[in-house]
């Protein structure tokens, strides 16, 4: 992706100055140029400036003023204070205001050049700062993705791998919690701009109110509360990768500035009269049938072709149940790291609930159960009778009922987890679980050698049955 050189104002009421100053910079700036501290401020409101070489004795409005004015509008500009003598209070008074630096007018070529590309990293080092900020400040991000061994997923891993390295626009597509902003995470990652800034938005989590803001950034004074400047997640995105989720819930208003903003390569900030190039790569995402949204008059058409010119379709967990024991024991690592546990692994049963259940939430269902699993284990593994009631029946809808009907089934499965947990509790010991559960003790054996967990209740607290792990 190349990158436009920064726009640099030149405010001096000597022609002479601005020539010399110009034939210095304009190699490496776009250099404008202004003769009085009014005509800056007018173009500063036109023209997206980077940095500014503002003299100090300027007609009608001095150079300070225009330094302060500067500073409360454009903050992120940085600003060179030059003068034709050497006045220490006029110098002090410029870096208390704001300028990145004060010289007189008998600088060397050279070091000029030199201060004006120091001033330029700083202005860089602080818009890398707002984008870290703002990538730490989100609290979904997963550290690793992990695909699976899946036909589908491979397929997928493929695609991605193919289009990573082209500088264009990315739709994935799929149900809440399949993966997308990962897959969004990984194009990034294999990019030419992996090294710039992700910044990802949920636009179904911003208010409808603030979405416009929240993208596009504000000026001071825009609106009730706006007491500041703010940059954009699309200028927080420069030189990297800005990821748009749920783009479906995007208002119809809002999709047309989107647009404009794709097509054209620059935005406007809400209350900003002058246009901002922005440079960055695009993906976006949604659960929203978009098509369809089309037709119903939710979303624009034209946006849709616009955003769709790599479709990428994320498969539901049901449709890659095969990566179901890696992505299980991805999420076990990584919770006993989190919760300082020694989880070994699921059992061979309860995988085969776990299989046998529908995950409407997908991925993200399956990371905030074993989340909880491993939170509260107290044995180093994970058994079928751990696994929610509700999983249990669904596996047991699923199977053909006994003879005595699906309702014995279920009140067979509870019971079961029932004494199992007890016999936890009593560290195997059938009198005392008895005692635990108030039933008598020839009761429980008899129940205990119906449901077959007699092998269980004497390991209670010893041995881990093993299962093959799946690497």
């Amino acid at each position: 992706m190349s990158t436009k050189p920064k726009t640099l104002l030149i405010v001096d009421d000597d022609e002479g100055m601005r020539d010399t100053l110009t034939a210095i910079l304009r190699r490496d700036y776009t250099v404008l140029t202004a003769s009085t501290g009014e005509a800056g401020l007018e173009m500063l409101a036109k023209v997206d400036v980077d940095l500014m070489l503002l003299d100090v004795r300027l007609p009608n409005i001095g150079g300070l003023d225009v330094l302060k004015i500067t500073k409360e509008q454009h903050p992120r500009i940085e600003a060179i204070v030059i003068s034709a003598v050497s006045e220490v209070e006029t110098a002090v008074q410029a870096i208390k205001q704001g300028a990145y630096h004060f010289i007189t007018k008998d600088f060397e070529y050279d070091a000029l050049r030199s201060l004006v590309r120091n001033a330029s990293e700083k202005q860089d080092l602080s818009r890398q700062v707002e984008s870290l900020s703002a990538q730490v400040a989100d609290q979904n991000r997963v550290g690793d993705f992990v695909t699976g061994t899946s036909a589908v997923m491979r397929h997928v891993m493929d695609l991605v791998r193919k289009v990573a390295k082209l500088d264009t626009t990315v739709l994935v597509q799929g149900e809440s919690g399949t993966g997308k902003e990962m897959v969004a995470r990984r194009l990034h990652d294999e990019s030419p701009n992996a090294e710039g800034p992700f910044i990802p938005v949920n636009l179904a989590a911003v208010p409808s109110e603030l979405v416009e803001s929240t993208l596009f950034g504000h000026e001071k004074g825009a609106f009730t509360g706006a007491v500041r400047q703010q940059l954009g997640k699309f200028e927080m995105a420069a030189g990297g990768t800005l990821f748009l989720d749920e783009i479906g819930d995007l208002r119809l208003d809002l999709q047309a500035k989107l647009l404009r903003a794709i097509q054209e390569g620059e935005i406007e900030r809400v209350g900003g009269t002058k246009p901002i190039r922005t440079e960055f790569r695009l993906v976006v995402a949604t659960h929203v049938d978009l098509e369809r949204a089309i037709r119903e008059g939710r979303f624009r058409e034209d946006l849709y072709y616009r955003i769709r010119v790599i479709p990428i379709q994320m498969p539901a967990l049901r449709e890659r149940l095969e990566d179901l024991p890696a992505l299980t024991d991805f999420f076990i690592h990584r919770y006993n790291a989190r919760f300082h546990k020694n989880v070994m692994g699921v059992s061979d049963e309860a995988l085969g609930v776990l299989r046998s259940y529908w995950w409407p939430g997908n991925v993200r269902e399956l990371q905030n159960l074993v989340e909880r699993l491993v939170a509260t284990d107290e044995r180093g593994f994970i058994a079928e009778e751990d696994l929610p009631l509700e999983l249990q029946l669904v596996r047991l809808k699923a199977k053909s009922p006994s003879s005595e009907g699906r309702f014995a089934d279920a009140v067979g499965a509870f019971e079961r987890n029932l004494i199992v947990r007890a016999l936890q509790e009593c560290d195997g010991n059938v009198s005392a679980a008895s005692r635990y559960l108030g039933v008598p003790h020839t009761t429980l054996k008899h129940k205990i050698q119906r449901h077959g967990i007699r092998e269980l209740a004497l390991t209670a607290r010893g041995g881990v049955p093993q299962r093959p792990r799946v690497d």
